[in-house]
């Protein structure tokens, strides 16, 4: 790929599908269902395809997987999802984790980071939204339904939960639902600003919107199609002013140049834009990633730099920084939000050990209590 097509879609998604999408692709099982007319009544003039369930769309001129990519997320699929919808977080045992489930809606973003780990994880190009809602919802009722146990849900793992919501409506469809669970909760995390769907839901409080933030440098270089510092916290005031709860995710922290600097500027940004009691919890993690991501990404994005680092295998065989690189930059951001954010705040890191916790600064045994406290803030 040319140097050029590296700054290609610098521009964040608008809210007109026929924007960002050069055509969608309808399996024709799916073809009549009512929710899949309405996506395609909102996308409006976007060229449109019916396919057989078997088939997969073949887009003119396509490179091989994963050099399509750039390509591919300009065409969506919309397809039925023959598994199951609610799996648990993809963590390993080796770090603390959180216990999130993750509630898997689509695969795949129009939006393009460069670190993104679904480049490896992905085997064709293209967009995929699950039109059978109606077996999601039943698949949470029974999930939900079967224990009292409390539950922090999100679609952010295999897509970005909100960048296709004005084509998709999906925020329409779960909010509301989750408004009336009271042992789960919601989190929507995205790097775009397209919240008009959820303004005017009741939420009741089940549903937290988040975003991912990192420093200006790093969204300007490394997310493409992503909205801006600005337009995202802008995004999170509207929805507090709404009465949603908000969360941060500083994921992946990426060290540059001017990493010290930057990150001290989103979080001054951040504390002076959105009311500190409005947020949750707040995330930090290290830049890691599977080894098979290097060669696709540098493929992809030829000026980017920050593979080139020093490296080493961690315990779940993901690269990541040294140590001391990690703490060093873990210490200086917490310190930050220790400063600004409200004793309510659930703030933690996320992937990490035990030891690298009590390390930059949290007490003895606070990590073993991650997710008892994520479900304290929430509640």
């Amino acid at each position: 790929m040319a140097a050029e097509k590296y700054f290609e879609r610098k521009m964040p998604l608008t809210t007109n599908p026929a924007d960002y999408l050069k055509k969608i692709y309808i399996h024709r099982s799916c073809r009549q269902e009512p929710y899949t007319l309405a996506i395609l009544r909102r996308a409006g003039n976007v060229e449109m395809e019916t396919i057989d369930d078997r088939d997969f769309p073949e887009i003119n001129g396509l490179m091989p997987f994963p050099r399509s990519l750039h390509k591919g997320k300009q065409h969506l699929l919309l397809t039925r999802n023959k598994g199951p919808f609610f799996k648990p977080c993809p963590g390993t045992r080796e770090y603390r984790c959180c216990d999130y489930q993750v509630l898997n809606t689509g695969m795949n973003c129009p939006m393009d980071c460069v670190y993104c780990i679904l480049q490896a994880y992905l085997n064709n190009p293209w967009l995929t939204f699950f039109v059978n809602i109606d077996d999601l919802l039943d698949e949470l009722n029974l999930v939900l339904g079967r224990t009292s146990q409390f539950w922090r849900i999100g679609t952010g793992e295999f897509t970005d939960s909100m960048a296709l919501d004005n084509l998709t409506e999906l925020s329409r469809i779960l909010v509301p639902f989750f408004r009336e669970k009271s042992n789960a909760v919601l989190e929507l995390k995205s790097k775009s600003a397209a919240i008009d769907n959820v303004l005017d839901l009741d939420h009741g409080g089940r549903t937290v919107m988040a975003w991912s933030l990192n420093s200006p440098q790093i969204m300007a270089r490394e997310e493409f199609g992503t909205a801006s510092l600005e337009e995202r916290l802008a995004a999170a005031v509207r929805c507090a002013d709404r009465g949603y709860k908000l969360a941060f995710h500083f994921d992946p922290l990426i060290y540059h140049q001017e990493w010290l600097e930057g990150y001290s500027y989103t979080i001054k940004e951040l504390f002076n834009k959105v009311p500190a009691e409005s947020i949750v919890w707040i995330s930090l993690g290290a830049l890691r990633y599977l080894p098979q991501l290097r060669p696709v990404a540098q493929a992809r994005f030829p000026v980017s730099r920050f593979f080139q680092e020093e490296f080493i295998t961690g315990l779940d065989n993901k690269l990541r920084y040294f140590r001391s690189l990690r703490v060093e930059m873990y210490r200086h951001i917490l310190h930050g939000l220790w400063k600004y954010a409200s004793p309510k705040t659930c703030i933690y890191l996320c992937m990490e050990s035990d030891e690298i916790w009590q390390e930059c600064g949290f007490s003895k045994g606070e990590a073993a209590s991650l997710a008892e406290n994520l479900d304290k803030a929430v509640r």
